[in-house]
């Protein structure tokens, strides 16, 4: 009886984690393209260069995402395996 807990656990545990993972890698990301954006609308920038500006953010805020959200999923499998 206490395997099966154990295993629901488990479960729950991974889904908050997965979650927590996606939600601070979206506000992450969120708020590198605010600054971008904000960056564009300081320097008054237009044309090619608005939009140089605006996919470089993009770019940055995309790789800072994913790098949130691997590096969130790699340190609980981590602690998991450790048994914390």
């Amino acid at each position: 009886m206490d395997i099966g807990r154990e295993s629901r656990w488990e479960k729950d545990a991974m889904t908050v984690e997965i979650v927590f993972a996606l939600v601070t890698a979206a506000v992450l990301a969120g708020v590198i393209f605010a600054v971008t954006w904000t960056l564009v609308l300081l320097l008054d920038l237009s044309g090619a260069a608005e939009r140089g500006v605006l996919a470089g953010g993009t770019l940055l805020a995309t790789v800072a995402g994913v790098w949130r959200l691997v590096r969130v999923l790699l340190r609980f499998d981590k602690q998991r395996r450790m048994g914390h």
